[in-house]
């Protein structure tokens, strides 16, 4: 009978308990998170790289006065632009007019004292071939026919000198260029005579040169480059910035210091760049932008998918399993500021994470969505 009642009991536990584990819900299915994938790029790259440098007018020379005096005329506005031959300056001429007209008086002096002296040297020279005189006036008649000739030789270089002189009281323009301040007024008196005296600059700038210096680890991967392919003209040219995002003026390299500046450890370069607009001025900074380096198959990725840590960059790659990898990477440049070369560390054919870096962790798994 206990036996019978102690069943009863233990049925009747078992059919109040069965209803409540039914009503227990069923466990969550996991989630595995979606994330936005890529494959790397394979492209034909061409890197560049950016340096410090400053413009030099092609040509810069000192407009001068040679003749002392007072400034007569100043025709040249300063900053205008003058052409070859044009006059820019007038010193007082006067006193050089006068000098002028004194030296071919003097040479018309000095010439016909050299007809006397010709016309009598061969009188003498008659005369003594039938002994109507000496050897000794014959000798003298000589000699002064010499002094005659010498004194207006003399006369013709003082003349020289004087038109010469004359020519420097109008100052004319060497080359086209654009035209520095005048150091003097316009009255004020030159001392030019003694030792030129400056007037202005023009500047030649209808075309530049563009000073700048690269590394010379640098400058031995672009000849390691130039070795490996054919050089070109584009080997050779540069952009030249004045601003950021400012409109490049281009250039070609035409100068290559023959040694590396050892405190630097850097070789100088020239480009020469067209001034068309002459925006470009003697001692403007720019930044000067030449080709680095190229490679013809470059791995690249978004540079946004690219983390960094205490170890360098690294990438989340997705594995085949659809698991995350993490995995350091070296790079080597960018395109286009976009893009990222990508030297080891990753293979063409695996995926990568394109964003979102912070919501996946190693070993993770997810489902990779291929980015369109």
């Amino acid at each position: 009978m206990k036996k019978y009642r102690s069943l009863c009991i233990a049925l009747l536990v078992a059919g109040l308990a069965l209803p409540a584990c039914r009503e227990q819900p069923p466990a969550s299915p996991v989630t595995v998170p979606a994330v936005t994938v890529a494959y790397p790029q394979q492209l034909a790259v061409t890197l560049y790289k950016e340096y410090p440098g400053y413009i030099s007018a092609w040509n810069a020379v000192d407009v001068v006065a040679r003749v002392s005096g007072y400034l007569l005329e100043s025709l040249p506005a300063a900053g205008s632009v003058v052409h070859k031959g044009d006059l820019l300056y007038v010193i007082e001429p006067t006193q050089y007019e006068d000098a002028v007209k004194q030296a071919e008086a003097g040479v018309l002096d000095a010439r016909a004292t050299l007809d006397y002296a010709q016309n009598n040297y061969t009188r003498m020279k008659e005369a003594r071939s039938s002994n109507a005189v000496s050897e000794i006036d014959l000798i003298q008649a000589r000699s002064n026919m010499q002094i005659a000739e010498a004194a207006l030789s003399n006369a013709e270089a003082a003349l020289n000198t004087a038109q010469t002189n004359l020519s420097y009281c109008y100052i004319h323009a060497p080359y086209s260029g654009h035209i520095s301040l005048t150091a003097y007024s316009e009255g004020g008196y030159i001392a030019g005579q003694s030792s030129p005296a400056r007037m202005s600059t023009i500047y030649q700038d209808s075309a530049v040169y563009a000073y700048f210096s690269i590394e010379d680890a640098q400058y031995l991967k672009i000849v390691e480059n130039l070795r490996r392919t054919q050089p070109t003209a584009e080997d050779r040219r540069v952009m030249v910035y004045t601003r950021e995002n400012a409109v490049p003026y281009p250039g070609t390299v035409d100068y290559l210091a023959p040694n590396i500046n050892l405190s630097t450890g850097t070789i100088a370069l020239r480009a020469a760049v067209r001034n068309p607009r002459g925006e470009l001025k003697d001692g403007l900074y720019v930044t000067v932008r030449i080709k680095s380096d190229y490679k013809a198959n470059a791995l690249l990725v978004p540079s946004f998918s690219i983390g960094t840590d205490q170890l360098g960059k690294y990438l989340y790659v997705v594995g085949a399993d659809d698991k995350i990898m993490y995995r350091h990477i070296e790079t080597s440049g960018t395109v286009d500021d976009t893009l990222t070369i990508v030297e080891s560390g990753l293979r063409p054919d695996e995926r990568f994470v394109t964003k979102a870096l912070l919501k996946v962790r190693d070993g993770m798994a997810v489902r990779p969505v291929l980015a369109p």
